[in-house]
């Protein structure tokens, strides 16, 4: 194996060297088509301790990891509002309980049928029940898919998640104290933080009241200051979080949390989401360096049975409690294949038990293969859910209610305006470039439907009396319920992936739901590459817009027409 140590002279060299690497095997991976965080993951493997042993600062690497989790979820809380609490709190809370207590009890007695001990196998179950809510709203951030109906009761479950995860470790950090003399009863260290916790969400809410809309107002005079302020205050809040005992995660998401009911929510979004890319690869390279491939070895008949059982068992749960609640057999398996992998706090919380005394290294190395296993595997699934949803869809009916009612009503046109019974138009995307290209034809007279998977989006069209329902343009189940037979024009406003043109892009699966349902209408799709237009023509579409274009030419026709 090549020496390296002359990187180590210096952090700058590791990192430089660290960039390059990543960079490497994510062109590879790119030409490959595999998922980015895969290339992450096996990146920090290469250049960990099992590999060319490259990064020995691991220090700065953990610190730009912590960073990037606390603006990755600050910007997850910016998205967040307490009408979408209130609203996915019951099926969040029903389905975050009811898979954390199905997988500890049923991955407890898989752990004994294994042959581990009743320790060893407590311990691996509970580690079992958590799931990655980085790695997942990362995935669902780089599919447009964190406000989708799936996306929000995902994000909900993981919050819940969550929350067991910090009581866990509260409770194992609470033994550990009593076990090594601390003055503090295991049951006065979890009141302690509990404590801690109920008063960071006081002051929270009153910030959020009297104090966040107007300093934002004022800080926001100064572009530089709004993110520095923005940055500072995510990691403030996920410090406190870290500092109290209830996890960076939460706190950050608080901090977000706290912020999302300001006008200037939109624009921090879209300045930070670069910055939150970045230093999340820190953290998928930190996760991929703390895989000890030598610990391996011996685990692999029960890691691969465990692997199974979390990347089967967990989504059907999932499904269960969602079908009984009455919610589609779609909604339900795109939500569980979240859970189709443990997290990076399964580690910990298995190191926390080997640290006690509570278990052994082979018990560590186990469920690190898991994790291995499960997040490779389960990128693969979430990147791919919708063809593989179409591939299951026979066998899943078991899933869903004669009537799904708590989605049965977002598609009925029954509440929908009289006058607009009779559609011309169908259009997908009711955004700023959906709601401005509405507004002129409605001015022609035309007659539209609206469609979004934004349940918000679908909520403002219908206040102002205009017709909309709740749908996702890749399920051609939905695709076929729709009034298509006397529809002039399906439009397309939906924004594209960053990735251009792929497989899942939800304007090429649209085309395609609309030709299996012999929709016999023409179709017009927005993108903003020029060198996609012959591609979705091809696809079916009979105009393609270019918002950047058209809007360039548009002013250029009209400087020319006022000489």
């Amino acid at each position: 194996m090549p020496s390296f140590e002359f990187l180590h002279t210096s952090v700058f060299y590791e990192l430089t060297a660290l960039l390059m690497v990543v960079s490497a095997i994510g062109l590879v991976g790119l030409k490959l088509r595999q998922p980015m965080i895969v290339n992450f993951i096996a990146a920090g493997i290469l250049v960990g301790p099992s590999g060319l042993n490259i990064v020995h600062s691991k220090e700065h690497i953990e610190l730009l990891a912590q960073l990037g989790i606390a603006v990755l979820l600050f910007l997850v809380g910016l998205k967040l509002d307490l009408k979408l609490i209130r609203t996915m709190g019951v099926v969040s809370l029903a389905t975050g309980l009811g898979q954390v207590v199905f997988t500890s009890v049923v991955g407890y007695f898989l752990g004994l049928a294994l042959g581990l001990g009743h320790m060893t196998a407590l311990y691996a179950a509970v580690a079992l029940t958590f799931s990655s809510t980085i790695i997942i709203v990362k995935l669902l951030s780089d599919k447009k898919e964190t406000d989708s109906l799936h996306g929000r009761i995902a994000i909900g479950f993981l919050i819940v998640q969550d929350i067991v995860v910090v009581l866990a470790m509260m409770v194992l950090s609470a033994f550990g104290i009593a076990d090594n003399g601390g003055t503090q009863t295991p049951l006065e260290r979890v009141l302690e933080v509990s404590l801690y916790g109920a008063g960071m969400l006081a002051l929270v809410a009153a910030f959020m009241r009297f104090a966040a809309t107007p300093l934002m107002n004022r800080i926001a005079r100064s572009p530089e200051l709004l993110i520095t302020f923005a940055i500072g205050w995510a990691a403030l809040l996920a410090a406190l979080g870290d500092h109290f005992g209830f996890s960076k995660e939460l706190g950050g998401l608080l901090a977000g949390i706290s912020l999302a009911s300001t006008p200037f929510r939109e624009a921090l979004i879209s300045r930070l989401s670069s910055l939150r890319d970045f230093l999340l690869l820190f953290f998928f390279i930190a996760l991929g360096t703390q895989l000890d491939l030598s610990l391996l070895g011996a685990q692999v008949w029960p890691a691969i049975v465990f692997s199974a059982f979390v990347l089967i068992g967990n989504p059907l749960i999932v499904m269960v409690i969602m079908g009984a609640m009455g919610y589609r057999k779609r909604t339900g398996f795109l939500a569980g294949l979240t859970v189709a992998q443990i997290s990076e706090f399964s580690l910990i919380f298995m190191a926390m038990g080997l640290s006690l005394g509570h278990v052994d290294k082979e018990a560590l190395g186990l469920v690190t293969l898991v994790g291995l296993i499960t997040i490779a595997l389960s990128v693969y699934m979430i990147t791919y859910a919708h063809p593989l949803y179409r591939w299951l869809e026979p066998a899943l009916g078991l899933f869903e209610r004669k009537n799904p009612h708590r989605e049965a009503a977002a598609h009925e046109h029954a509440d929908v305006p009289e006058s607009a019974q009779h559609y011309d138009i169908i259009l997908f995307g009711l955004g700023r470039y959906g709601n401005a290209i509405a507004h002129h034809l409605r001015a022609l007279g035309y007659h539209i439907l609206g469609v979004d998977f934004n349940p918000d989006e679908v909520r403002k069209w219908r206040t102002h009396g205009h017709a909309a329902v709740y749908g996702d343009a890749c399920d051609p189940e939905f695709i076929a319920s729709l009034p298509l037979s006397q529809v002039r024009w399906v439009i397309s406003a939906m924004p594209q992936h960053d990735t251009g043109v792929t497989h899942e892009d939800p304007r090429l699966m649209l085309l395609s739901a609309l030709r299996e349902a012999k929709y016999a209408g023409k179709t017009a799709v927005s993108t903003h590459d020029p060198a996609q237009d012959g591609m979705l023509r091809h696809a079916g579409a009979h105009v393609v817009f270019l918002p950047f274009h058209d809007a360039a030419e548009r002013a250029v026709t009209m400087i020319r027409d006022r000489g």
